[in-house]
């Protein structure tokens, strides 16, 4: 397994089809947010690859200005669970974010995400509830 900087429409792509396998996210609304994203330069994604295969992708928004950067996103296709995939994704955006001058990370974590992250030292600090407006 391999961890690849996502740079363009190509890698964007790969972000879609592991999101869609991990979530079951629609392709498009996750292409359109990436791509401009990474458009307007606040933005690192990455994809972890077997061979060829995208199996797991996550992206970290960047704040200007901000002490922290918030991780979003982070998916794993089933099979390639439980193999430390996700840790890695953490551990890569961990480091991107310090180069970058960013002293926090914010997650807001789902259930499967939040015993690796208490693991790798992530501290809960309150809970969210997501809403959708139309």
């Amino acid at each position: 397994m391999r961890l690849v900087p996502v740079t363009g429409s190509d890698d964007v792509e790969l972000v879609a089809e592991v999101h869609e396998q991990a979530f079951g996210a629609t392709r498009e609304r996750i292409r359109e947010r990436l791509l401009d994203q990474l458009a307007a330069g606040d933005v690192v994604a990455v994809l972890a690859m077997a061979g060829d295969v995208p199996v797991s992708a996550a992206r970290m928004d960047l704040h200007p200005g901000a002490r922290f950067a918030s991780r979003w996103g982070g998916g794993t296709v089933p099979e390639w669970r439980g193999r430390g995939v996700y840790r890695a994704l953490v551990a890569y955006r961990a480091r991107e974010a310090a180069a970058r001058g960013y002293d926090h990370l914010q997650v807001d974590a789902s259930s499967q995400s939040r015993p690796i992250l208490l693991r790798l030292g992530f501290e809960a600090l309150t809970t969210t509830t997501p809403y959708v407006h139309d």
